[in-house]
């Protein structure tokens, strides 16, 4: 007995479900593999790469000798501090052209006077878009003369573009990726001088200029990392969490509202916050212009929220929700 050949048709709405459901399978899993640790993704044409981090635990703080280096502002107790949840972190610091992106979609009006340093913080005539370089900003340099408040300002935009939740990074967040898993003074070791194989500092090319030989009363580290002022973004090598330029470069504004001696029962990532107005925030890193005892993850800066000076500018954090 022969079969006649038989056909299924199905109804179209099923097929349009089906497949439907077929992709919201595929695009869920990339989305979770896109998750995995040192993965790169970026969530618009101009948004900042960001580079997905691991949770973790790290030992955050310093009580070694570094008093000896000449600071002395408190970085204790040490303590272990706990990376819960996997985030997202920029890749590099923000740079001119993501900001400019920023500013020409919104029409925002960010800090309009920047301070330096002449022998103490003086305010100029200068912004984002002139920040005493003696020449124009390059587009991919870090942008700087920005306040915390202008930082998170493009952070809370970059949330609504993207229907994601980005932020700055919590100052246990930074201090976790800075370490790059190391003890060390900083993160290449304790010898100062391997500086500028890692970072844009204060190096002897950078003591040469007319402004550090007039204003810098600090030393040089004894080498030179091919930059006398800023460094474009990415110019150094990435960590090993894919990072670039954590230390050095520009300071970098954190979450933190910034209390003189860590909380005890501060266990995990999330930023030290205060109810009303906040009178310093977490800002790490040091930058092209700092002593170089500045450019120790452990180092701890507190500056008043509405700073804006040429050598502060920001990185972006993400959380990693689906939504």
């Amino acid at each position: 007995m022969r079969h006649k050949n038989i056909i299924f048709i199905m109804h179209p709405m099923k097929v349009l479900l089906g497949l439907t459901v077929l992709t919201s399978l595929l695009y869920s899993n990339l989305v979770f593999a896109s998750y995995d640790a040192g993965n790169q993704f970026s969530d618009c044409e101009n948004c900042p790469i960001m580079v997905v981090v691991p949770s973790g635990e790290f030992t955050m703080g310093s009580n070694r000798g570094e008093f000896v280096l000449g600071e002395t502002r408190p970085e204790t107790p040490v303590h272990r501090r706990y990376i819960e949840k996997p985030f997202a972190a920029g890749k590099t610091e923000v740079s001119n052209a993501q900001f400019k992106y920023f500013i020409d979609a919104t029409n925002y009006r960010p800090s309009h006077a920047c301070t330096k340093w002449r022998g103490k913080v003086i305010k100029f005539d200068g912004n984002w878009q002139n920040p005493d370089y003696g020449r124009a900003p390059q587009s991919n340099e870090p942008v700087v003369c920005v306040s915390w408040h202008d930082a998170k300002a493009y952070t809370i935009w970059l949330s609504g573009k993207t229907n994601k939740k980005y932020r700055l990074l919590s100052e246990a967040e930074w201090e976790y990726v800075a370490r790059d898993g190391t003890q060390t003074i900083w993160p290449w070791g304790d010898n100062s001088d391997k500086a500028c194989q890692i970072a844009n500092v204060f190096d002897q090319l950078a003591s040469e200029t007319a402004y550090a030989k007039q204003y810098a009363s600090w030393d040089p580290v004894n080498c030179e990392d091919g930059f006398m002022k800023v460094a474009p973004v990415g110019s150094f090598p990435a960590n090993k969490f894919g990072l670039h330029d954590l230390i050095g470069n520009v300071w970098e504004w954190n979450e933190d509202c910034s209390e003189l001696y860590y909380k005890d029962n501060k266990l995990n990532e999330a930023p030290n916050q205060v109810t009303g107005h906040c009178m310093r925030r977490s800002v790490k890193g040091g930058s092209w212009f700092s002593k170089i005892s500045r450019h120790r993850p452990a180092f701890r800066g507190r500056d008043p929220e509405n700073l804006a000076s040429h050598i502060f500018g920001f990185r972006v954090a993400r959380d990693l929700t689906q939504n």
